[in-house]
């Protein structure tokens, strides 16, 4: 283990906790009028790849929030001390297609708790695993990567961990889908995820608070666009998509959704050439 690398909160690694949801016919009308026509073609019957991330959300009442909008208390994630937390990332196994109207069962697992001390401070970093069950079975398994920062420092306009990426080359794709994520657009995707992250929707918070340029794009608004692009190269199922978050996308910026040549390697990337996610897919059997 590295020097500034701790292991935390031990006794939370093996928790689980179980949620059910269903797929109903209203959510998936709800997710295709917020991402189409930016959704892979499948069946009539089948659910839009990424509607997963919209099933079982920590549900509180509104004076059990913290200061960020999200639950203050968690009872399912250990209580780490730092205020800032983000999608960090993950690994997505496609074993089945979820349907329309499928009451999914989620099995939530902490699998691993990591303190680091970075160059911007200090990180804790959680990763929590999900298996989605249907009726016919493991349709879903997922390492979901949590990442938590500290708070911004007063007088600081921008926060250092949450500067925008460096412009970089624009790199050659075999397939582009071009994206203007409104502030209605994350509105909308809050809505159907039951998400209060002020981040996405409250422009002062975000800016003075968080330190980020506007408000934020959500991490799985870009992996549900990079998922469903990989999906239109041939993936097919079973798939395993990999994906991290690079740096944050924020509202009203031109958003290109990227497969290259070789249609295993996606990322998202803004006008000037900022990578905000990448991502990759293969066909390896799913464990």
């Amino acid at each position: 283990m590295d020097a500034t690398e701790q292991k935390p909160f031990a006794e939370w690694i093996g928790r689980q906790s179980e949620s059910i949801d269903v797929i109903s016919e209203r959510l998936v009308e709800s997710f295709r009028a917020i991402f189409e026509p930016h959704l892979a073609p499948l069946p009539a019957d089948t659910a839009p790849l990424g509607i997963h991330w919209c099933l079982s959300p920590a549900i509180a009442r509104m004076d059990q929030l913290g200061a960020d909008g999200h639950p203050a208390k968690n009872l399912f994630l250990p209580p780490v001390p730092l205020p800032r937390r983000m999608w960090a990332g993950g690994e997505l196994q496609v074993h089945d297609h979820l349907r329309v109207d499928d009451k999914v069962r989620r099995v939530s697992t902490i699998q691993d708790i990591v303190r680091k001390q970075g160059r911007s401070g200090e990180l804790w970093f959680v990763a929590v695993g999900h298996a989605y069950h249907s009726d016919r079975g493991l349709a879903l398994s997922e390492r979901h990567d949590i990442v938590y920062r500290e708070a911004v420092v007063p007088g600081n306009s921008i926060a250092p961990n949450t500067s925008p990426a460096e412009p970089t080359t624009i790199r050659p794709a075999r397939q582009v889908w071009s994206v203007v994520p409104s502030s209605t657009l994350l509105f909308r995707y809050s809505a159907i995820t039951f998400n209060g992250h002020r981040i996405h929707y409250d422009l002062p918070y975000a800016t003075q608070a968080e330190g980020y340029e506007g408000l934020v794009v959500h991490g799985p608004i870009q992996a549900t666009l990079l998922l469903n692009l990989a999906a239109t190269q041939g993936a097919g199922i079973p798939m395993t998509f990999r994906y991290r978050g690079i740096a944050p996308a924020i509202v009203d910026r031109e958003l290109t959704v990227r497969a290259g040549i070789d249609g295993q390697r996606l990322w998202t990337q803004g006008g000037s050439g900022a990578v905000h996610m990448e991502a990759d897919i293969d066909r390896a059997p799913a464990q």
